[in-house]
């Protein structure tokens, strides 16, 4: 079935004149949609759900309904004392009323409203980015900090607990595909060795959870600096977009995601590793974003670990990158074959400045 066809599916008024790629995401295919009357224009995002990654995407849509109801409800109450207007996309329903389409294939496809006069980039362009992505992550985790967790079925179970991902690394270390390929690459073999040096990393975060320190609250999953919207006009933060892996978590995966992602300029597809960075500026920026909206439900303890939450995400999503590479690349999409390698270089590399500059970031947070 064409994307054209496809996108005709959708209850969006008058006639399709386009659908091109969109985005730089590693999961999901996405599109822009363009429909024209005579007298205006619409925009939808277009998306073919990975279903190797999302087992059940009409759970995700279930979840999409609920949190964008639950943030749109709190919008418009606050929308008075707002310094800006805060947006988030919601769900384009098919022509028979269904919130999604699924193809003569088997394919699982949804569209999104478009958030006009905003975009997203794929690294932090200054202090006022870094800030503005913090006040956004910040109000998304105010505004859900009141959502009933039990309303949400987690989309990914065991998403974001470090602990299962190095299970599942030693899991492929045993196959005879991942010993061929340490066997054959001296830069695997050294990625592996990187890895066998901290694992009692690993469970930072999940032990004070386990102990009752710590709380699980709504989170996005994948706060990525290219997943939040600053408005063309006001420069202000305006929207996050991409919430397939909302669901119960600790706020640390968010904010240690999101300061992996923006606090290296450099990017997640550097080659260079000699170019990977953690910007001690940015890192403080977003932080003064965040707590400006996230600091009235943030305790002491929720504070003392987010400096484990930035060395451990690096590590994390390294080990993720490496764990699918010696997999066969079946998680991410690639380009390539050693692109997931490459990607895993650049998270180590991140990790180890992100741990030679520990007490200049923990006293980044003792300032905020």
């Amino acid at each position: 079935m064409s994307l054209a066809l496809i996108a005709r599916q959708f209850a969006v008024e008058g006639r399709l004149v386009a659908v091109e790629p969109t985005g730089s995401g590693n999961v999901n295919e996405t599109y822009l949609a363009i429909f024209r009357t005579t007298f205006d224009e619409h925009r939808i995002i277009l998306q073919k759900i990975n279903r190797s990654v999302f087992k059940r995407p009409e759970v995700i849509m279930e979840n999409l309904r609920r949190i964008t109801a639950h943030v749109h409800a709190r919008l418009e109450r606050e929308v008075e004392e707002a310094d800006r207007i805060w947006q988030l996309p919601a769900i384009v329903r098919c022509r028979d009323g269904c919130d999604w389409f699924v193809d003569e294939e088997g394919q699982f496809w949804r569209a999104l409203t478009l958030i006009d006069s905003a975009r997203a980039y794929d690294v932090a362009r200054s202090a006022e980015h870094a800030y503005e992505a913090g006040c956004v992550l910040g109000q998304f985790h105010r505004l859900l900090s009141d959502f009933d967790l039990s309303q949400i079925t987690h989309p990914l179970p065991g998403f974001h607990v470090t602990p299962l991902y190095l299970a599942r690394y030693d899991e492929t270390l045993r196959t005879s595909r991942a010993r061929e390929m340490l066997c054959s690459s001296v830069e695997a073999q050294r990625l592996a060795r990187f890895i066998e040096d901290r694992r009692n990393l690993v469970r930072c975060l999940q032990d004070p959870l386990e102990a009752g320190e710590l709380q699980l609250r709504m989170i996005h999953g994948d706060p990525k600096i290219n997943n939040i919207l600053i408005d063309d006009y006001t420069a202000k933060g305006t929207a996050i977009i991409d919430l397939d892996t909302a669901g119960p978590g600790l706020i640390h995966y968010d904010v240690g995601d999101a300061l992996r992602s923006l606090g290296n300029p450099a990017g997640e597809e550097v080659e260079r590793l000699a170019e990977v960075d953690f910007d001690l500026e940015l890192c403080e920026s977003f932080c003064r974003g965040y707590l400006r909206f996230a600091g009235e439900f943030l305790t002491d303890a929720d504070r003392a670990h987010l400096y484990d939450a930035v060395r451990l995400l690096a590590f994390e999503l390294g080990l993720r990158f490496f764990e699918d590479y010696l997999r066969g690349n079946e998680y991410f999409r690639v380009r390539f074959a050693e692109q997931n390698l490459r990607r895993a270089r650049v998270q180590f590399r991140l990790c180890e400045i992100v741990e030679a500059r520990e007490r200049s970031i923990r006293s980044i947070f003792d300032r905020c």
